[in-house]
């Protein structure tokens, strides 16, 4: 009911109602955007809510990203990018590849989908140990960043766009319940392809 914390870590988000959830993932992918060199987001491995905010900020900053997506439960709700089964892509010469995927065995299949000097982003997380494929990275010359948390700026900047109307946040939250059904809201959040961001209410919660 009520939380005392230093001024300069609270973020008014009254003007946003429950997509206001959204901002430190948005702030995340802002992050991984924004501590690279410069160069647009060209493709992005996954449709779930993150590899979504990745496309509609790197679509914000003017590039025209693809997204991988296997799954066609997840392949629509695109804005302003295209998305597409991997199979179905034929480039091999992509400068950007952002994966948040969290899928660390894919890191040979975007090295060979990697023009020369290219960089891959990992922005997802991985549990486990990341294997690569030291001669074609070595062939490429590939550059590879793992992008980590947000910070104070980055959560400014997401929560400027989205007051400026240029970042919408709209059809990410797609399933809502209270909190007396939490084990099933969990359930729900990590084994239905159709969650992309699941609220649990606490507000009746006495």
């Amino acid at each position: 009911a009520r939380l005392l914390v230093p001024a300069a870590r609270v973020t008014n988000v009254d003007d946003l109602g429950e997509e206001a959830v959204l901002l430190a993932l948005a702030a995340t992918a802002r992050h991984a955007l924004a501590s690279g060199d410069g160069k647009p987001a060209e493709l992005i491995i996954g449709h779930g809510v993150l590899g979504r905010l990745l496309a509609r900020l790197a679509v914000c900053a003017g590039g025209e990203p693809v997204v991988w997506e296997n799954n066609p439960v997840r392949a629509s709700g695109a804005r302003g990018y295209r998305v597409i089964d991997p199979k179905d892509d034929p480039r091999r010469d992509y400068q950007t590849i952002y994966d948040v995927s969290g899928d660390s065995a894919l890191l040979s299949t975007l090295l060979g989908r990697l023009a020369r000097g290219g960089e891959i982003v990992l922005a997802g997380f991985y549990p486990g140990k990341i294997e690569i494929d030291f001669p074609v990275a070595f062939m490429k010359e590939a550059r590879l960043r793992v992008a980590a948390e947000w910070q104070p700026e980055d959560l400014r900047v997401v929560h400027g766009l989205v007051q400026s109307r240029k970042l919408a946040l709209d059809g990410l939250i797609t399933h809502r319940m209270p909190f007396d059904r939490a084990p099933e809201a969990y359930a729900t959040a990590f084994t239905d392809p159709e969650c992309l961001k699941m609220i649990i209410d606490w507000r009746s919660c006495q």
